[in-house]
């Protein structure tokens, strides 16, 4: 006979060979698990321990065939029967679980069967000799709007209606919460490869192969009180160290130590702030030394002493890719400490050479991993990292032919990119290191928590590219992932001498200024050949990428937008501040301060900076003027200009080249008008 019980806080509900467990993980929020294998599992991939400070919910109540249980805005129902399956020859047992707010209004349920369609909500499908593919049904309110799931490129800021796959690439990052309009917000706490479908018939949730059900549901009144919820269900970001505000600059790549250091010292001689250089990929000798080469970077230690000086830090990238000629394989191979291949050669990835990944679920890699990169960068005064190919990115995208520690690729391949953060993030506290960041290529759920700031891959140099990193940007932040930033331009191409380049740079700068990180990336061209002193070839590097390498015009406009950055610096370190501390995204969709403007879910080339800036550049080439969308419920001012309009309407603002328009809620953002206004 089936059966429901309480158990403190915690419900239960076994029958039919599934166990079924929800109890409360947070202020206004449960966790769902069930599993068809036996108990249930404690797993942590991206849940924090449930709080024990929460305040008291009223004990559980059980109804005859209805269970219920309130935590703060949320109600769980969990309503239970039998029917009699006459195909089976007995009676087969159900539960149904409903999510409500503190008003009764459902937010989410779970489907039903349909009667003799025999549909299952939650519907686990054996593999021969295996675990389970996993289909969770939902009820679709078909009026709701979404928002949420990471990194994606397209341009829908409304996900309603979308299907997503549950997987990384280069330049994908999946991070499956969504916060919907209707009041909630929802982790599918999984790492495994799948797919979500929001359709306006219902939602479903798929996991390719798993154990068990596991997912988290919070309610709220608003978009921040969601972030905020979840912020404490993942982990908060650190604070943003003071180096993250300003200039990070790079390109593909300084070849030399004098190479960079020369950078470094000609901002200083023009006056020009600069607060990151990086030393890009292929530095090493072989793919996954983790160290400088010796002809190139004679003295690391000087090198970054002379920065430190200069008021600069350094950020090296670090590859989690192990060539089979590194003098690491043979210990990284021999410890078990490298992924598997389930069928085929075990070669995962040929550029730079035939390589290996790092198994990062393993924590014995992960020490090494990090002793190898703390004797190597970090002795020598290196604090940031830049952590690329954290997918990891693979010659081909067969997931289920990977294993890890943590096991089958199919099962935990989502989780890589999070741990190969946590990788550098505690190495690096360990070692006394306070406000870490790193830049990674890729994040799943906790990733924050580590210090993850996401940048969105090897994108094109096109106008598409940055039309779609404006929306990736939003929902990056409802995902949880409140630090972002972008190549300046695009990754993959961008002539230094093409004035239609130019033009789509300084656009794209203009956006880097009003993000969370500056950042000017790119492999431009013309690509130049790099040669050792034995004459053997090296790592191609890409053409000069720095403010000046464009021509005196160019030079001009992004200067002044550089001086408009500093002037932010004072609002940007209270944004990172509202980040760490309440969970906040920094760069926000229109919906999350104004989601009862009817636009507010639909405006895909605007956004704000915090809760007062509204940012509208311009994103299609030649245009000199764009319509701006001021939402409803404030009055907005020009910070360039100083005219002022009331909200609800559109207006046609100019924006010659040099001009991004942007606009202060009721009388915010006053300080930037001198520098807006000085650039022409």
């Amino acid at each position: 006979m089936p059966h429901l019980r309480t158990d403190g806080s915690r419900l239960t509900w076994t029958g039919d060979g599934e166990t079924l467990v929800v109890e409360p993980w947070g202020t206004d929020a449960v966790r769902v698990r069930s599993s068809v294998t036996g108990d249930v599992v404690d797993t942590d991939w991206a849940l924090l321990p449930a709080p024990t400070t929460q305040p008291p919910a009223l004990p559980p109540t059980i109804d005859g065939d209805t269970a219920t249980l309130v935590q703060g805005r949320l109600t769980v129902e969990l309503t239970t029967g039998q029917h009699r399956d006459w195909q089976v020859g007995h009676h087969v047992a159900w539960c149904r679980v409903t999510f409500r707010d503190r008003t009764g209004r459902v937010l989410l349920r779970e489907h039903e069967s349909g009667g003799a369609l025999k549909l299952r909500a939650r519907d686990f499908r054996a593999h021969v000799g295996g675990d389970h593919r996993l289909v969770a049904r939902f009820e679709s309110d078909p009026d709701e709007h979404l928002a949420g799931m990471g990194l994606y490129q397209q341009e829908l800021v409304d996900l309603k209606g979308s299907t997503f796959e549950l997987a990384h690439r280069n330049s994908q990052a999946s991070v499956p919460f969504v916060v919907s309009s209707a009041g909630y917000g929802m982790l599918w706490h999984n790492p495994a490869v799948g797919t979500a479908t929001f359709g306006r018939n219902r939602t479903e949730w798929v996991a390719d192969s798993t154990r068990q059900l596991d997912y988290w549901v919070t309610a709220g009144d608003t978009p921040a009180q969601i972030a905020s919820a979840y912020a404490d269900a993942t982990g908060h970001v650190p604070m943003m160290p003071e180096h993250g505000l300003g200039l990070w600059q790079s390109r593909l790549r300084y070849t030399t130590q004098d190479e960079l250091l020369d950078v470094a010292r000609e901002h200083r001689r023009r006056g020009l702030p600069l607060d990151v250089v990086v030393a890009d990929f292929f530095h090493w000798p072989h793919l996954g030394d983790y160290r400088f080469e010796d002809e190139f970077w004679p003295d690391p230690a000087a090198m970054t002493a002379e920065l430190r000086g200069l008021g600069v830090e350094l950020m090296v990238s670090v590859w989690p890719q192990v060539g089979v000629d590194s003098e690491n394989f043979p210990q990284l191979a021999g410890e078990n400490h490298l992924v598997r291949t389930d069928r085929g050669l075990e070669v995962q990835m040929a550029f730079g050479g035939p390589s290996m990944f790092v198994d990062v679920t393993h924590p014995g890699a992960r020490a090494a991993l990090w002793e190898l990169c703390r004797r190597s960068y970090h002795e020598h005064g290196v604090r940031i990292f830049w952590l690329d190919e954290a997918e990891p990115e693979y010659g081909r995208y067969d997931l289920d032919n990977y294993r890890f520690h943590a096991g089958p690729g199919a099962q935990v391949s989502n989780l890589y990119p999070q741990l190969f953060s946590r990788v550098f993030h505690d190495g690096l506290t360990a070692a006394g290191e306070q406000d870490v960041v790193n830049l990674v290529r890729c994040a799943w759920a906790g990733s924050q928590r580590y210090g993850a700031l996401v940048w969105s891959g090897d994108i094109a140099c096109t106008w598409q590219a940055l039309r779609r990193q404006l929306v990736a940007g939003v929902h990056m932040g409802v995902a949880g992932i409140p630090w972002f930033t972008t190549d300046i331009g695009g990754f993959h191409g961008g002539d230094v001498r093409d004035p239609a380049f130019h033009e789509l740079l300084v656009r794209w700068f203009q956006v880097g200024t009003f993000s969370p990180v500056l950042r000017m990336h790119g492999d431009r061209q013309p690509s130049r050949s790099v040669t050792a002193a034995d004459g053997s070839a090296r790592m191609d590097a890409g053409a000069d990428n720095e403010l000046w390498s464009y021509g005196a015009d160019v030079e001009r406009v992004l200067v002044g937008h550089l001086r408009v950055r500093e002037a932010l610096r004072p609002r940007l370190r209270a944004l990172m501040r509202e980040a760490h501390e309440d969970g906040q995204p920094v760069l926000r969709g229109l919906f999350h301060e104004f989601g009862d403007d009817p636009r507010a879910w639909q405006v895909t080339d605007q956004y704000l900076l915090g809760a007062d800036l509204l940012v509208a550049p311009v994103v299609h080439p030649g245009a000199t003027s764009r319509t701006v969308h001021l939402p409803a419920g404030a009055t907005w001012t020009d910070l360039r200009t100083g005219e002022r309009h009331a909200g609800g309407a559109d207006v046609e603002v100019d924006a010659p080249l040099h001009v991004v328009p942007v606009f202060g809620r009721d009388g915010a953002g006053g300080e930037l008008g001198d520098a807006l206004r000085a650039i022409g």
